[in-house]
């Protein structure tokens, strides 16, 4: 199974936990600017993600993905993310960047 990570450059990230292996991370622009990275990753049972907020006193709260929307390939979980470039004449795209650590 797989799952969709977010970050919001500045605001929050969400990073792997025990279980979870990214495999794939995408950008996503709109009108010209960065307004979120998406990681896939796969996922093993009893897997979870922790989520860190960036702002000062930022809050860690440790996630299981049993209650993320979860996805049964890797493409699938592309297609839904690519949705988001597919609205009527918005401008914004999915630029595939480099995984982090």
């Amino acid at each position: 199974m797989y799952v969709v990570l977010t970050s919001k450059p500045g605001e929050y990230r969400t990073e792997a936990g025990t279980g979870v292996e990214p495999v794939a991370a995408y950008e996503y622009h709109f009108h010209g600017r960065l307004k979120a990275i998406f990681t896939i990753a796969r996922i093993q049972d009893a897997s979870r993600v922790r989520i860190v907020e960036e702002t000062e006193g930022g809050t860690i709260n440790d996630i299981p993905t049993r209650q993320m929307e979860k996805f049964h390939t890797r493409e699938e979980a592309y297609d839904e993310l690519h949705g988001l470039t597919q609205f009527g004449t918005i401008e914004a795209e999915l630029r595939e960047c480099a995984l982090t650590a």
